[in-house]
């Protein structure tokens, strides 16, 4: 069950070794499934390359020679590598077996990153429903991600668990403390600054979360479109366009000392002009 304790940033557990830091926040890399240029491999690179970029996230599951030959070709550095299987395959699901499957799939996602020299793996790990309750996610995720430790560790890769609306971890101080409960290393925080302005402030999540967060997704939100159109329907905004306070973000990043690399993932890049202004936009918002 969760552990009642406050969560402070001196709980935290050393990192030793495990962030490859920048000067400042400014490798700017390109989610997969926001490259909507190319249909190999090697032309989904070299796209986000022309575009600008510096980086590739991945997505895990992908042909690892190709990935490799695309890297190697283009220059790109794979800061870090989405999980595919999280969805299909929760580690909150109430069957063992699929838990397992979930499991089986980190491990490939763990093997992909450590085959690109990321250092960090995004993990959805699980999602709260009608028949899923709260604690159950809670308990299972813990569990299961708790098998996973000693080979993250071992490769020295973290484990990033990111928030997205799956009922889960809806407010900092429990994500801080759902992270500290592994009283490790290797499992960290993925931070998407859209996903969390539906029900929160990005910088005072950042400030909190602290050196928690391994890893950053830029991504806009609007707020008087999710209230007039939907919710999902906040997303349909340019970045640097929404209700994201850039230059908040920025300074609380800056605060926290996290210089390490960021990711976009929006939609918009199906054009070669269309990814270069995702990153043309990034550079603005990172300028912030």
């Amino acid at each position: 069950m969760m552990a009642s304790a406050m969560v402070s940033a001196a709980s935290l557990p050393a990192f030793s070794g495990i962030l490859s830091p920048l000067p400042k926040v400014t490798g700017k890399s390109v989610m997969w499934g926001s490259i909507g240029v190319g249909t190999t491999i090697m032309e989904k690179f070299i796209a986000a390359k022309e575009a600008g970029f510096t980086g590739v996230e991945p997505n895990s599951h992908l042909d690892r020679n190709e990935v490799l030959k695309a890297r190697d070709a283009t220059g790109l550095k794979i800061p870090s590598v989405c999980g595919s299987q999280h969805w299909k395959s929760p580690l909150s699901d109430p069957d063992p077996a699929v838990r397992e499957q979930g499991l089986e799939a980190l491990k490939i996602t763990l093997g992909d990153a450590q085959a690109y020299g990321a250092d960090t793996v995004l993990l959805v790990p699980g999602r709260v429903t009608d028949i899923i309750s709260y604690d159950q996610v809670w308990d299972r995720t813990t569990a299961e991600i708790k098998k996973m430790i000693p080979m993250a560790e071992q490769m020295n890769i973290r484990i990033a668990i990111e928030n997205v609306w799956n009922n889960f971890l809806l407010s900092p101080l429990e994500a801080a403390r759902y992270v500290d409960q592994f009283n490790s290393r290797a499992v960290g925080f993925y931070f998407d600054c859209g996903n969390i302005l539906a029900y929160g402030y990005p910088e005072q999540w950042i400030r909190i979360l602290g050196k928690r967060i391994a890893k950053i997704h830029i991504k806009e939100y609007s707020l008087k479109i999710a209230n007039t159109q939907g919710k999902s329907a906040g997303f349909k905004v340019l970045l640097g366009e929404g209700d994201v306070n850039w230059p908040a973000v920025m300074k609380a990043l800056n605060e926290i000392g996290y210089s390490d690399w960021t990711t976009i993932e929006m939609s918009g890049g199906n054009t070669p002009e269309g990814l270069k202004d995702l990153c043309d936009r990034m550079g603005k918002v990172l300028a912030s």
